[in-house]
């Protein structure tokens, strides 16, 4: 009889099991995303709007097992909703975010005082039901506490969210090490952010993440996020010296930030692309829904001249994280690249159809127009961008390409200096040094020997940059100066040792050029042998420098006499035209192909090569040295 009672409460306890097991809150999966809301704050102390949004975030974004929804994607969103990009984003706009991104719930928060204690609570929502998926709330002992309270509260709903604990053990930094300790370095880091990732804003944020570092000097991810905003610009040393900042202070940080820093540190500081490919490759096997990693493959195999992966990798970011303009760039760039052209103008159109715009999406549209002859689209493009610091300067630039291409050397001229004036006024003074360097260079190939060297001295007493070294160096070895060219290869063979574009590139040009001008052929071919792997990619970070390793081997081999090695050299280039662009080498290398095909003894093909480069330059500078040669050889042949 006793044991009816027994087995009655062990029916009861079954049944409330199994009802407490259909009615309990569904846990998230890896392949749902989350919306982050904004914290409501009811201190009345403005520290704390933006910032803790902006602490909690990185404290969940140590989870390979969450996948936030990126800000760039909501602001898109919001614009769509009729929302500023900004708006903050209160309960009922997060959610409606989460229902248009097929997300899965909202993450929402909220502070008070309760004395000298504050009060953080976290909810996590569905947002399709309304119901209720987890909840924390915990107390900070005064405000300095409001942090590492933060983060004992997002390890907690992490876990109740459906992460494993081994996950959360694994990859939970004590909350001090995960950005800073400092809520104000925390409100102006999150101003930078927003900078970034709303406004698409590099200059802007960088006042910000130097006044996170000033605010805390050990503040690792403000330091990163200094020189990636650094970086965009052309501005490679301070983005260095940022980044090397950040790389010493990286084990005081979660595991994601360390392999975002050192990552970046392989390939902004050291420059060996293929540790940097190695660490992103880890990152991206971690937390595999980032798109970063595949951004970062997508320049580092257009490096290496491996163009289908690197669109591939283009695709793969924008599908990650479909709400950021400046993956569509990197698309729109593969494209041209590919000489997809009417894909690369779809892919922009979409973009712009979808409210997502990117400073960089008037400059790789002015690239696709040159090559679509649509001289009306480079006008307008052109006009975009103008009067935008950081992106007015690269016009300006891309049109003194043009200029060049067509021979208009005095109009190359001008506009060049134009852009180095424009960067020097937006505090770019290694990318105003760059423009003049690579002016110089394009100089040296066109014969103008003294200008070629006034401009590359000019450049170098204003920057020391890799590529403002470089483009000098090669133009000063071809104009005469070997004695200049060869310091300063040894400057960049010791203060970049490590660099893959330096070793592979930049340094066996530099010996190049000096052994043309010697008359040295077979030295200069030797040289050029070890740019084989690389010599297709693009060197410097705003795709304005490719295939010129290919162009001096052609011109090495005319100087040899060797006719057909040079034709096929030439013709490379010409095979690429979506990656050389309005590079005035794309002009140049139907001159060379021109006197290959005369060394061969094709003279029907020589007349029509020579024919069509004069036809480019038809309204070429008469003075130009080049010109003049060519002109004379063509005359020659009739």
């Amino acid at each position: 009889m006793i044991l009816l009672p027994i087995l009655l409460v062990c029916v009861a306890i079954a049944a409330g099991l199994y009802y407490y097991g259909l009615h309990q809150p569904k846990t998230l999966t890896e392949k749902d995303t989350v919306v982050l809301a904004d914290f409501t704050n009811k201190t009345g102390d403005p520290v704390f709007d933006g910032t803790l949004r902006q602490g909690l975030s990185a404290q969940l974004e140590q989870s390979p097992f969450l996948s936030l929804i990126s800000d760039e994607r909501i602001a898109q969103t919001l614009t769509l909703m009729s929302q500023t990009k900004d708006a903050r984003l209160t309960q009922e706009l997060a959610q409606e975010i989460c229902q248009r991104t097929a997300s899965a719930a909202t993450i929402e928060g909220s502070i008070a005082t309760l004395g000298s204690q504050y009060v953080l609570g976290l909810k996590a929502m569905n947002c399709h039901t309304g119901e209720l998926l987890a909840q924390e709330q915990v107390t900070a002992n005064g405000k300095e506490q409001v942090l590492n309270a933060l983060g004992d509260a997002a390890a907690k709903l992490r876990q109740k969210l459906g992460e494993s604990l081994a996950s959360v053990q694994k990859y939970e930094a004590p909350p001090e090490d995960v950005t800073t300790s400092s809520l104000e370095a925390l409100q102006a880091y999150s101003l930078g952010s927003q900078a970034i990732n709303v406004a698409n804003d590099y200059i802007a944020a960088i006042p910000f993440f130097e006044r996170a570092t000033d605010l805390d000097p050990n503040f690792a991810m403000a330091y990163l996020r200094l020189g990636q905003s650094y970086q965009p610009q052309g501005e490679l040393g301070r983005a260095a010296e940022s980044t090397r900042k950040a790389y010493q202070l990286r084990e005081r940080t979660s595991e994601k930030e360390k392999l975002t820093i050192s990552s970046f540190y392989e390939y902004i500081v050291t420059g060996n692309l293929e540790a940097a490919r190695s660490s992103y490759e880890l990152w991206a096997n971690t937390f595999p829904r980032d798109d970063e990693p595949q951004n970062s493959f997508w320049f580092i195999d257009a490096a290496f001249g491996e163009y289908e992966k690197s669109h591939a990798a283009a695709l793969e970011a924008a599908k990650l994280n479909p709400g950021s303009a400046n993956n569509i760039v990197s698309v729109v760039y593969s494209d041209q690249w590919l000489n997809q052209l009417d894909n690369a103008k779809a892919a922009a159109q979409d973009a712009r159809a979808r409210n997502l715009e990117s400073p960089w999406i008037p400059l790789v549209l002015y690239n696709v127009d040159f090559l679509a002859h649509d001289a009306a689209g480079m006008e307008r493009e052109a006009a975009g961008a103008m009067g935008k610091p950081g992106i007015e300067d690269q016009i300006l630039f891309l049109e003194s390409e043009t200029a060049a291409y067509g021979g208009a050397f005095a109009k190359s001229q001008e506009l060049t200096r134009r852009a180095a004036d424009s960067a020097l006024r937006a505090k770019e003074k290694e990318t105003a040094a760059e423009y003049l360097a690579h002016s110089s260079l394009r100089e040296a190939l066109a014969g103008d020997m003294a200008l070629a060297k006034q401009h590359a001295q000019a450049a170098l007493a204003q920057a020391n940059g890799k590529h403002v070294e470089a483009f000098s160096a090669i133009a000063l070895g071809l104009s005469g100066d070997s004695a200049s060219a060869e310091r300063i290869a040894g400057d960049l063979g010791k203060r970049f040792a490590e660099d893959t574009i330096v070793r592979f590139d930049y340094l066996p040009m530099i010996h190049a050029a000096i052994s043309l001008r010697n008359g040295n052929a077979a030295e200069a071919i030797q040289a050029l042998a070890t740019t084989a792997p690389y010599e297709l990619g693009h060197t410097n970070s705003a795709f304005t420098f490719a295939l010129y390793p290919i162009y001096l081997r052609g011109e090495a081999y005319l100087a040899a006499k060797q006719g057909a090695a040079a034709q096929a050299e030439f013709q490379k280039i010409l095979d690429h035209s979506g990656v050389v662009g309005n590079q005035s080498i794309g002009a140049f290398a139907h001159l060379g192909l021109a006197r290959a095909y005369a060394l061969e003894g094709d003279i029907p093909k020589a007349r029509a090569a020579y024919l069509h480069f004069l036809t480019l330059w038809k309204d070429a500078d008469a003075d130009v040295p080049i010109l003049k040669e060519a002109k004379a050889e063509y005359s020659k042949m009739q």
